[in-house]
């Protein structure tokens, strides 16, 4: 499975661009990916999203940066040889969106079909089947990732947001969330919750 998470300059994949994609191989976490590419032409700018981001104008618009669809030729030839291709994110439609709206824009055959697995889906249910209160915003789910993060017994993502930082928290997160364990050793020194450890389950023969 591959955990990824994308810098873009806003919210819409068919009118903003990704700025950076950060990606980690979820069997085997020291297999990162990383690149940051100039944005396309025509691309519109959320100030607020540059701001989460931390991108400056010259950097995004760059002409010495790989160009989006270089990027994503990059991206999907690292990911060819995984056996599991499924993606893994925080919000999952909003970075599969951003890719695979990418692809489309360059004719890229695109690899990883119609389902992926959503964080914040996993750590709702973990909480709803321990009976932990989840916490609502305007009546619906308020779980951001710094919630699943908390909740996992990590920090928050430090800010300005970098992608590859992102996939890391992502990846020790569900981690943390399926199997109860820590996978990076900059996070071993945060304890995992003990509603988050596994007890081992009886045999039976």
């Amino acid at each position: 499975m591959i955990v990824v998470d994308v810098e873009t300059t806003g919210t819409n994949p068919y009118k903003h661009c990704i700025v950076s994609i950060g990606a980690v191989e979820f069997e085997n976490p020291s297999n990162t990916f990383y690149r940051e590419c100039q944005i396309f032409e025509g691309a519109e700018i959320d100030l607020t999203a540059m701001r989460v981001n931390g991108f400056s104008m010259d950097e995004i618009r760059d002409p010495n940066k790989k160009t989006l669809e270089q990027v994503m030729k990059e991206f999907l030839n690292w990911c060819s040889s995984f056996y599991n291709k499924t993606i893994i994110a925080h919000n999952a439609g909003f970075d599969f969106g951003f890719l695979e709206q990418s692809c489309k824009r360059y004719n890229i055959y695109w690899q990883f079909g119609f389902r992926s697995i959503d964080i914040h889906t996993t750590c709702y249910l973990d909480m709803m089947a321990k009976n932990i209160e989840i916490p609502m915003m305007y009546g619906t789910s308020g779980i951001s990732l710094n919630k699943v993060l908390e909740y996992c017994g990590l920090p928050r993502e430090p800010e300005p947001h970098n992608a590859l930082n992102g996939a890391k928290y992502e990846t020790e997160s569900m981690h943390r969330l399926l199997e109860g364990k820590s996978v990076y050793p900059e996070f071993t020194s945060f304890k995992i919750p003990n509603y988050l450890m596994k007890t081992k389950q009886a045999t039976l023969f």
